[in-house]
């Protein structure tokens, strides 16, 4: 039986939802479950749930805990990654606090722009000591990176690190069922292919039965029925003629069309959440408390299979049974048109052999475009990340759309500077 260490597993929720789908495979069922955390009190809430999600199951894993990472990788499979570095205090606070000094509003602020960079800047160091304490322990385990900056971490890892790696993230399979209720054809009928830059990539091709569906998304524009959370996606349909994987609250801080000082209106018209992380996340934890009691208390526990890739690439791995996923790989020989080595998300089939990823080739050009500015910003906080070089940081948020679009380059560089200051010891220095 593998041997699946979960880092992070105080992410109680989430790491309830992957034990269910893992122990719900019966080719999985007696796994060696390793849950590693920081966080002694959350981590033993975890374990708690994770003895309550295989007796729900009929499972029977090996299920140990410990805040010793070393003795939770050694020997490991699989490891999945799902930590946040620095918590919401002070990371996630800074990254909004600070911008918004200069009138730099953000909605989640993790993937890109300014809050983006500085997540990625202070996560990869910490992935890149995980992948060596790998290299040492466990050197063939296949590392589930579910983190974000998902495209900055994963190119940091793959340059840096032997550790084989996939990116894992939800937008694809979410932004489908959307679709699906938007345009009346259940999910299950649906065909797409779908690829760019993860939070950044586009369905090429939308079908049912080989008949485009693309008509029936442009008819919910034209008959009015664009749901008002989605209205930045469906706007940026209507320009681009392609529909993009993330949700309209995240997109809007990727480009400078929509968040803007001096348009107010452009956040009303387009229903904008900002700050909608903060808000996300006070409420989580202010929740969490009754939570935990609930679920130490012996509360029902639903146990229902997520659409989460991490268990079924697990399952394809052990079983050799193929199965489809989209993933986060380095892009070396699948997009044409987008920079060799960067991180792209596409199409992968999972079986004995690996993790396979599916060649694209060419995407259409305006797409490309689009996408060329987010690998610009990623492409330099890894080698701010990798080299140490403080200049790096300076022209990856001067190169990040929103950035740009609302300050100058004096107030760019002194926002970089007043952030870096602000995170403390959970950066590294830079030279």
């Amino acid at each position: 039986m593998p041997k699946i260490t979960f880092i992070g597993a105080g992410s109680t929720v989430f790491a309830k939802n992957l034990l269910g789908d893992i122990l719900s495979y019966p080719e999985l069922a007696q796994s060696e479950i390793a849950l590693f955390d920081i966080d002694a009190d959350r981590l033993g809430t975890s374990e708690i749930v994770a003895h309550r999600v295989a007796q729900t199951l009929g499972a029977q894993p090996t299920i140990s805990a410990t805040t010793d990472r070393r003795a939770a990788l050694d020997g490991a499979d699989y490891a999945i990654c799902m930590i946040q570095v620095a918590g919401y205090k002070p990371g996630t606070v800074v990254d909004f606090e600070v911008p918004k000094k200069y009138g730099l509003r953000q909605t989640i602020a993790d993937t890109l722009g300014i809050g983006g960079i500085m997540r990625g800047l202070r996560t990869i160091p910490v992935l890149l000591d995980m992948c060596a304490d790998m290299e040492s322990l466990c050197p063939d385990v296949t590392f589930l990176q579910y983190v974000n900056p998902m495209a900055m971490n994963c190119w940091a890892i793959n340059r840096a690190t032997k550790i084989k790696t996939v990116g894992l993230c939800h937008s694809v399979q979410h932004t489908a069922w959307e679709l699906s209720q938007d345009i009346g054809v259940p999910v299950e009928d649906m065909n797409y292919i779908v690829a760019g830059v993860n939070h950044f990539a586009f369905y090429l091709k939308l079908e049912r039965d080989g008949q485009d569906l693309y008509p029936e998304v442009r008819r919910v524009l034209d008959e009015g029925r664009v749901p008002a959370t989605n209205r930045v996606r469906y706007e940026m349909f209507k320009r681009l003629g392609y529909f993009v994987t993330e949700s309209s609250e995240h997109f809007s801080e990727y480009v400078p069309y929509f968040i803007k000082r001096d348009r107010p209106d452009l956040i009303e018209t387009f229903n904008i959440p900002l700050d909608e992380y903060i808000r996300r996340c006070e409420n989580q934890i202010a929740g969490w408390e009754e939570q935990r009691r609930a679920i130490e208390g012996g509360a029902p526990l639903e146990v229902e299979r997520s659409v989460e890739y991490g268990s079924t690439i697990i399952h394809s791995l052990e079983t050799g049974k193929p199965s489809v996923i989209y993933g986060n790989v380095a892009n070396n020989g699948l997009i044409d048109n987008l920079p060799q080595g960067c991180c792209v998300e596409v199409p992968c089939v999972v079986d004995k052999n690996g993790v396979q990823p599916t060649k694209i080739g060419t995407l259409p050009p305006h797409l490309a475009a689009l996408m060329q500015t987010q690998v610009n910003v990623q492409g330099l906080t890894v080698e701010a990340a990798l080299t140490g070089k403080r200049e790096h940081i300076y022209h990856a948020a001067m190169l990040d759309p929103h950035t740009a679009a609302e300050l100058s380059l004096d107030q760019i560089w002194s926002l970089v500077d007043d952030l870096i200051e602000a995170h403390g010891g959970w950066l590294p220095e830079y030279h």
